[in-house]
């Protein structure tokens, strides 16, 4: 008897052991999304029927409860094609794609079981919308992405600022006497989260919400744990208070390159939801800029769309997303094969550097004067050409004194007009070793 006790412990350390060195770090969940570039936002939803702000538009009173959810009956995702939808963010050029599955509002774009709050009981679709996207995305090899708002301002245990009715009835809690109401809640989220992870084990979760809440409250720590258990894969966002794997910044670039892993989301116009009487698009030269400035950074950018209640998405979004994936696919070289780029000061403009530091991508955004400027490069240059075109540019150095490791300026021809990107350049400077940057701040040259 004591000879299987003493087996029946050690089965049970190796199996702990065996699940431990299962466990992926952090850097490893993270490894394709440092790679990933560029990902798709979609932000769909009730909003899109009147064009109003998603969810906002109930906290700052601009809309009745009432009338906000009578908009579902004209959500009726007829034209919904989630294989087109994968296709098209494919040839963008995305590698990932984020859906909102439940925005503020709490509607969900799911048949979740905890909530009649959702596209299938209370929308003309009468369908998961979800499912197929998941289905779509996985088909053209891109992560897939769900976005979960942490608050619900529809649910009765969920307070909020604006006039609300009883919304008991879309919340079904029997047996949930014995909890509190933010019990009540915490079990909601979990639930819906639960279905989420089990049904479309999804690569990706963007949160949302977070700050009306403490980490505490949220029960972060425990809801990061037990993500993880559902799926060991899986990374999520900076919102979920201090228990994210990466960063997201919104709508502003970062001036100051963000440490670790991050983000940047960004509409095309000003609202994330189908907004027609919002015109006011960003022009492509400027979306392809942003996206040139965060990879050059280390980030991905998600660029984000708002679908119209059929499932179309819109003339204005469908030409930039077009135009974004010409230029990508004419430079995925320098896009792909490529991380964060020189400090500040070496180049006017952004950088890239290939990922053996063997090759550094300059971005020209306008034509420059005379010659280019690339400063503090110490090793030889093999060659210096237009990526997308082959042509090559000569250059020399001036300057500097390479016996005491100071390697001057080197100068590099101006492309050829004809040459040059409708919207941002890209040079590739091709190195005879790794990267050796000068990094001094001046000094006397001692010996001549």
């Amino acid at each position: 008897m004591r000879y299987f006790k003493i087996v029946a412990v050690l089965c049970f350390l190796v199996a702990n052991q065996a699940t431990a060195q299962e466990k992926l770090t952090k850097e490893e969940r993270l490894e394709w999304f440092q790679d990933a570039k560029l990902g798709i936002f979609m932000h769909w939803g009730y909003y899109g029927v009147n064009g109003i702000g998603e969810s906002w538009s109930l906290y700052h009173k601009q809309i009745t409860y009432d009338d906000y959810m009578a908009q579902g009956k004209k959500f009726t995702a007829k034209n919904y094609d989630p294989e087109a939808w994968a296709k098209l963010f494919k040839k963008v050029g995305a590698r990932y794609a984020v859906l909102t599955t439940k925005h503020h509002d709490g509607v969900a774009l799911w048949d979740t079981k905890v909530s009649k709050l959702n596209v299938v009981e209370k929308t003309p679709a009468k369908r998961d919308l979800v499912g197929p996207l998941v289905d779509a995305l996985r088909k053209e090899d891109l992560k897939v992405g769900l976005y979960y708002s942490l608050i619900d301002w529809s649910h009765p245990d969920y307070d909020v600022v604006f006039p609300r009715p009883d919304t008991r009835k879309n919340y079904p809690q029997k047996n949930q006497n014995q909890l509190s109401p933010w019990q009540r809640f915490l079990k909601f989220n979990h639930d819906q989260l639960k279905e989420l992870s089990t049904q479309y084990k999804p690569d990706l979760y963007w949160f949302d919400g977070d700050w009306e809440q403490s980490s505490e409250a949220w029960q972060a720590e425990s809801l990061k744990d037990t993500l993880l258990a559902w799926n060991p894969k899986v990374i999520v966002n900076s919102r979920l208070k201090t228990y994210g794997d990466y960063s997201t910044p919104e709508q502003g670039v970062p001036i100051v390159r963000p440490d670790g892993a991050w983000e940047f989301c960004m509409t095309m116009n000003d609202n994330w939801g189908n907004f027609p009487s919002d015109t006011n698009y960003k022009p492509v030269s400027q979306i392809i800029r942003t996206f040139v400035e965060v990879i050059a950074s280390g980030g991905n950018l998600l660029l984000n769309i708002g679908p119209k209640p059929d499932g179309t998405i819109g003339d204005m979004e469908m030409e930039r997303l077009e135009a974004l994936g010409d230029w990508v696919r004419k430079h995925e070289l320098a896009v792909f094969n490529s991380k964060a780029g020189l400090p500040y000061g070496h180049f006017y403009g952004p950088t890239l550097l290939n990922k053996d530091e063997t090759k550094i991508y300059l971005a020209l955004f306008d034509t420059p004067n005379n010659y280019i400027s690339l400063k503090g490069i110490q090793n030889k240059v093999k060659s210096i050409k237009v990526v997308g075109n082959g042509q090559e540019l000569s250059f020399e150095r001036n300057g500097g004194a390479a016996w005491n490791n100071i390697p001057g300026i080197l100068r590099i021809e101006v492309p050829q007009v004809k040459n040059l990107d409708a919207n941002v350049t890209i040079l590739e400077v091709e190195l005879e070793d790794p990267l050796k940057l000068y990094r001094g701040h001046g000094q006397a040259v001692e010996l001549n």
